[in-house]
């Protein structure tokens, strides 16, 4: 089977599965503050390390249910929507673990410590170690991204959605009376029985 008529399956799984893992990660511990004071660490989760984490995290998962039904013109849109979003995780998530990230701590050192402003973070902080979960989000990110370009490549080859999800009106021609069951079909395809 070719990755045109697999596209559908692949990316829809591909978002799901990135979404769940920035779900999941945004409520871990991603960095370790290892105090200069000589107190306890400070330990910050995903959520707090990057703020957007877990709201575009949920977009995600609402892409990839969305992509499973979505017609031809919107497997594009939400294709190019997905890769921006696995662009701006993936550029955050590398910024944090590259750089010394006192702005991504400062709100839950100053939630522990009692202490606001950028000097008092600063020599409060002696070191911020990375856990496990910025690298596995950055696997997510790049699943999501595959998944993006396998939508960009094969959008156009999907099959169209069932009928169930059409809103095509149907007209069924009655020969006498129309009864309950009929009431309730017609209803079901949007025309009003009563007329």
């Amino acid at each position: 089977m070719s990755l045109a008529k697999r596209g559908r399956a692949l990316s829809v799984s591909g978002f799901l599965l990135a979404g769940a893992i920035g779900i999941i990660s945004s409520t871990q511990t991603w960095l370790t503050v290892e105090r200069a004071d000589a107190g306890e660490a400070i330990l910050v989760p995903g959520a707090s390390a990057l703020v957007l984490l877990a709201p575009l995290s949920l977009a995600v998962l609402a892409l990839g249910a969305a992509l499973s039904i979505a017609g031809t013109p919107v497997r594009l849109v939400f294709g190019v929507l997905a890769a921006a979003t696995a662009v701006f995780l993936g550029w955050s998530t590398l910024q944090l673990l590259l750089s010394e990230p006192f702005d991504a701590v400062g709100a839950t050192v100053t939630e522990v410590t009692g202490l606001a402003g950028g000097m008092a973070v600063h020599e409060v902080v002696a070191s911020i170690v990375p856990s496990a979960w910025p690298y596995i989000a950055l696997v997510g990110w790049a699943i999501l991204l595959a998944a993006s370009v396998v939508v960009l490549t094969t959008w156009r080859g999907w099959k169209a959605g069932g009928r169930r999800y059409r809103t095509d009106r149907v007209d069924v021609p009655h020969d006498g009376p129309v009864d309950a069951v009929d009431s309730w079909d017609e209803l079901s395809r949007g025309t009003d029985p009563t007329r």
